[in-house]
């Protein structure tokens, strides 16, 4: 299946891995209202199709994103209250996006081949796992034209820790993707020529297991981080007896037990 549209290409794989990838390259792949309505519709659709077990947020050309449209944002502030409306709708826009991420039961890869700088490095730490290539650069740098990235600090700041996070949002410097794999805002850096290849090697893995059990345990992750000890081991603990009761868990031991591969229902 390959689907293209002015903005975002999709295709997807027989094995279930869906690539969407920002498709506008003139513009650095900014995240415009435009970009993130399709990013938007493209994911809700995705939730419901159970064909689609992983995806794959890639991009066309240097820049990975380069974060919010600021062309988009001035021609905004002729509006006669500033630009505020327009500009609640675009924070709240891009917001939806990444708790949408966070929120799909699908496993979610950022592919970074160039530069991620502000909403675009908000971006990738939004996404469960990323894979950067060794050209890759990342930057938080609202700072340097007066605006601090405020909505990109919510992620980043919950990928690394806070001085390195901090780091990057008071100086706006761009960062190398080995730096960005050492204070853990990418999971893997490979050469640029095999990144793609990487990527979906690692998607294809995550494909082999039972889609029912990545969806709760996702969930489950993001839920139990932000709960204090005691109530996360609860939760947690009540998420572990739902899940072994599960078919695919029964088959998953069994399996095990009888030396086979399992047969997933995904149920």
């Amino acid at each position: 299946m390959e689907n293209k549209s002015a903005l975002l290409k999709k295709s997807m794989t027989e094995s279930g891995v869906l690539r969407l990838t920002l498709n506008n390259e003139s513009q650095r792949n900014t995240l415009s209202q435009a970009m993130l309505r399709e990013i938007s519709t493209a994911l809700l659709d995705a939730e419901s199709d159970k064909g689609v077990r992983v995806i794959v947020i890639a991009a066309t050309g240097p820049a990975f994103c380069a974060g919010h449209d600021l062309k988009e944002i001035t021609v905004a502030r002729s509006a006669s209250d500033g630009g505020r409306s327009d500009f609640e709708g675009l924070f709240a826009s891009c917001a939806s996006v990444m708790k949408l991420i966070v929120a799909s039961p699908k496993p979610i890869i950022a592919e970074v081949a160039g530069v991620a700088t502000a909403a675009g490095c908000q971006l990738v730490a939004s996404c469960d796992l990323a894979v950067a290539a060794d050209t890759a650069r990342f930057a938080t740098p609202g700072v340097n034209i007066g605006l601090f990235c405020s909505t990109p600090m919510v992620a980043l700041s919950r990928n690394v820790c806070q001085k390195h996070a901090m780091e990057m949002l008071l100086t706006g410097d761009m960062i190398s993707a080995t730096s960005a794999q050492q204070i853990g805002l990418v999971n893997r850096v490979l050469p640029l020529e095999d990144l793609t290849a990487g990527t979906m090697a690692l998607a294809e893995k995550i494909t082999q297991k039972s889609s029912m059990t990545l969806a709760m345990g996702k969930k489950a992750f993001y839920t139990q981080s932000s709960m204090p000890l005691a109530d996360a081991y609860e939760y947690s603990s009540a998420v572990m007896v739902d899940n072994i009761l599960k078919y695919d868990a029964e088959e998953g031991i069994r399996a095990f037990v009888e030396k086979r591969h399992p047969k997933w229902q995904d149920e």
